[in-house]
């Protein structure tokens, strides 16, 4: 690791830029993270990373997203005590989405909830 990273500052982390260039970021720099169970399969989450995010993800195994609305970083866990242990990082065929297999401790929902999809099916 670079000295000048701040290992808890994902700002300071930059992109391999092998992975950037297979990496289809959207025009506000961000692409959808799928968070998944690495024990189970279950779908947990979705959020969104961009080239920082995925970048500290990378490096510290530490699920850690942008928060669109708050227009910040969160590293998961580091307030809720819900942390993300992340096994892999895959990109699907088409480079714009990622998928994070990961081993949850907590619920992975910002509500508390194992997942953020089983409070409201559809059918």
């Amino acid at each position: 690791m670079n000295s000048s990273m701040n290992q808890n500052n994902p700002e300071t982390y930059q992109l391999d830029p092998a992975i950037a260039a297979r990496v289809r970021f959207n025009d506000q720099g961000l692409v959808p993270a799928i968070a998944q169970a690495a024990d189970t399969g279950e779908v947990l989450m979705l959020a969104w990373m961009d080239d920082h995010a995925l970048a500290y993800t990378l490096a510290t195994r530490r699920g850690t997203y942008y928060s669109r609305s708050r227009q910040e970083y969160w590293i998961k866990g580091a307030t809720s005590g819900h942390t993300q242990q992340v096994e892999s990082v895959s990109l699907d065929c088409d480079g714009d989405t990622v998928l994070l297999r990961v081993y949850q401790r907590g619920g992975a929902c910002h509500t508390g909830d194992r997942t953020c999809f089983d409070a409201d099916r559809l059918a």
